[in-house]
């Protein structure tokens, strides 16, 4: 029995994407809960969108190498 791996850029997608989730839901939350010491473009909220596009890319990496495998 032959076993077939997966491309090393399906798991580069899943840690994208666990990784982006985390950049966007600690957004969300200094979102509703603002940290004291602001800084000057904090009002932009850099990590909400940061996030959202590590997510994008995480997913990009994801399905575009969900059904390659590498013999």
């Amino acid at each position: 029995m032959e076993h077939e791996m997966k491309s090393i850029w399906y798991f580069v997608g899943l840690m994208l994407v666990a990784m982006g989730v985390v950049v966007f839901l600690s957004g969300i939350y200094y979102f509703f809960v603002p940290d004291r010491n602001s800084t000057v473009l904090g009002n932009l909220h850099p990590d909400i969108w940061w996030g959202a596009i590590i997510i994008l890319a995480g997913a990009l990496f994801f399905f575009t190498n969900k059904n390659r495998t590498r013999k």
